[in-house]
């Protein structure tokens, strides 16, 4: 059954196409993402609310000003915290990828912080591989970062197309052992 499915998502990518070229990958967390970001966003708007009755009614059961600062401080800390960090964590996420094969032209769908799509358009050119790996870090494409699951290109090409793998590259020992003036190797 894996080797079905497998094949069924195949055929479904390799006929989708759109304005933005043939789809040539799929994110398979999207909807996970878009739910847990939708999830803290309305956990914190409930508490944005709650939080004035809370005060109002009940007075944290303590009379103290210090520890009702202390309390709305922390509440609110994590109310407003927790969005932000989901959100920088999650939205270099790429939810589609096209690639327009005419242009050699990609676009990345991704989710901005209104849970709205969006579309990044950039050149195999434009892809950099970070030096170091980095966390939640595939590639950068025009200086943002991007993730993308490598196992989940359907056809491996698209993939080394894309990190530009498929480009021819030679070694320059004389670059390598002397550097250019004001270069310095790192």
């Amino acid at each position: 059954t894996v080797v079905f499915e497998r094949q069924l998502l195949l055929a479904n990518v390799t006929s989708s196409k759109s304005e933005h070229g043939r789809l040539i990958y799929t994110g398979n967390l999207a909807k996970t993402v878009l739910g847990v970001k939708f999830f803290s966003y309305s956990t914190s708007m409930f508490s944005l609310f709650a939080m004035p009755y809370i005060l109002l009614k009940s007075g944290v059961g303590t009379q103290s000003l210090a520890l009702q600062i202390a309390f709305c401080g922390i509440v609110g800390f994590f109310t407003f915290i927790t969005p932000v960090a989901l959100h920088l964590i999650t939205k270099g996420y790429v939810v589609r990828l096209y690639h327009n094969t005419e242009t050699d032209t990609y676009t990345a769908v991704t989710y901005n912080a209104l849970l709205a799509e969006k579309k990044t358009i950039f050149h195999q050119g434009d892809v950099k591989i970070p030096g170091i790996s980095k966390m939640f870090t595939t590639f950068y494409a025009n200086r943002r970062s991007m993730l993308v699951n490598p196992m989940l290109f359907p056809h491996p090409n698209d993939y080394s197309h894309l990190m530009g793998y498929d480009q021819p590259f030679s070694f320059d020992l004389e670059e390598i052992k002397e550097p250019k003036k004001g270069q310095h190797l790192k």
